[in-house]
């Protein structure tokens, strides 16, 4: 990997995860020679930026030391004084979601939903999950020859996924789209431009939708996750509404975006890498291992922090209690000192222990859901298309929070059926 000058403070630059090849150099050189530097980037408070694998695993598995309040991630200061001056109230009054809380609360609301997370109930899922890989290998069909695959089906297949298991019809599914985007992918231009407003209109749009479905699933409860929530109860009590959107929130932005840059920048690294992609075709039983290496390599969530609670030394820097610590997954999953050859990109990568679900008893809630999905359209995948190839250049999304592929033109020919006419 070709390292690079970009200073550390690159990292919270929207711009630097458009070219993978800077960002990654940025991060190879900070592993080998600055691993853990107290980066003061302008307009944001400063923060430490852990690079390292082993140091992440450990901060994670601290979870007494190194917790997720107040802080979730690191955004420009005058992305909160928009926000408090738009609603009178900061960001985390608005909503609260898991993903903020630490000890025994995190616990608790942790497992209103752990339960529909877990292998059994996920197997249980895998027939209707298949015939949805199915049904979107057709619509691509349908589109002819062309078309950009991130945009034409790698965000609407998750999407119609984990809208299936909250209960919400396939006709809000673009106005779900459109909200998930501009809350996480907020600062890419071209998003906020189209969505046609900033991230704490759309969750404020997005408990506006939720709340008559809360309503009617108290009233009226079904087998489905906004059933769940909506009912769900800790320490004697219904979820306030603030809590209850916030559960909405991160199931349906995490169950969506996560998943669909992992499947577009997952197809561009085997159209990138044509001899691994020969190889997935003629041994199948790796499509999941193949699955591990794609999440390994595009990495969706960039970063999420924790805040020191006692003062502690970390690579020989002395971090104090309050001190913001910014955990670089991309890096973490690059780490030579994990991963062998970390800049190939091989199917049949074992053992895989990337970070891209995080890891502690904060590690991605959804993982299993992630992995069938991928595993279950990327089996569709191989087994219809006979042919596909990049028909123009990628881009990506201008994120420092949750981000990949935004935009994959491929051309493609399926395999004709069996009892075509000749």
């Amino acid at each position: 990997m070709h390292e690079n000058d970009l200073p550390a403070a690159a990292i919270v630059d929207p711009s630097t995860y458009t070219d993978e090849a800077r960002l990654h150099g940025m991060l190879a050189r900070l592993r080998r020679i600055d691993p853990l530097p107290y980066v003061q980037a302008e307009g944001f408070s400063p923060f430490w930026l852990v690079t390292r694998y082993a140091d992440i695993i450990a901060i994670e598995q601290d979870a007494k030391q190194f917790i997720n309040a107040p802080r979730q991630a690191i955004f420009p200061l005058s992305y909160e004084r928009r926000n408090q001056e738009m609603t009178g109230r900061p960001t985390k009054d608005l909503m609260r979601n898991v993903v903020a809380m630490d000890g025994d609360e995190h616990r608790a609301y942790r497992a209103i939903t752990q339960s529909r997370f877990l292998p059994n109930a996920i197997t249980n899922m895998r027939q209707s999950i298949e015939a949805l890989a199915s049904e979107y290998l057709q619509r691509m069909e349908a589109l002819g020859e062309r078309c950009d695959f991130a945009g034409d089906v790698a965000k609407w297949y998750p999407l119609r996924v984990i809208m299936s298991l909250f209960g919400i019809p396939s006709e809000d599914e673009a106005l779900m789209l459109r909200l998930t985007q501009q809350i996480l992918s907020s600062q890419d231009p071209e998003f906020a431009h189209n969505s046609g407003g900033s991230g704490i209109q759309a969750m404020m749009e997005m408990a506006q939708y939720f709340a008559p479905i809360v309503k009617e699933r108290r009233s009226n409860p079904r087998d489905d996750l906004a059933s769940v929530v909506a009912n769900a109860v800790v320490d004697g009590q219904l979820l306030s509404d603030r809590d209850v959107f916030g559960y909405f929130l991160i199931i349906t932005t995490a169950g969506h975006d996560t998943t669909s840059y992992s499947l577009a920048g997952g197809l561009l690294a085997l159209l990138q890498n044509p001899e691994q992609m020969a190889r997935l075709r003629a041994e199948s039983t790796l499509i999941p291992t193949a699955v591990d290496e794609m999440i390994r390599w595009c990495t969706p969530v960039r970063h999420f922090c924790r805040t020191a609670v006692e003062d502690r030394v970390i690579r020989g820097q002395h971090v104090k209690a309050g001190d913001v610590l910014l955990l670089s997954y991309p890096s973490a999953n690059r780490d030579e000192e994990i991963f062998t050859d970390p800049f190939a990109f091989r199917v049949d990568r074992k053992p895989n222990r990337h970070l891209a679900f995080g890891n502690g008893p904060h590690v991605c809630l959804g993982q299993h859901l992630a992995k069938l999905e991928l595993v279950s359209f990327l089996r569709e995948f191989l087994a219809r298309v006979e042919a596909v190839e990049l028909a123009g250049e990628p881009r990506f999304v201008a994120s420092s929070f949750v981000g990949g592929v935004k935009e994959l033109p491929i051309r493609y020919r399926f395999q004709k059926p069996v009892n075509a006419a000749a």
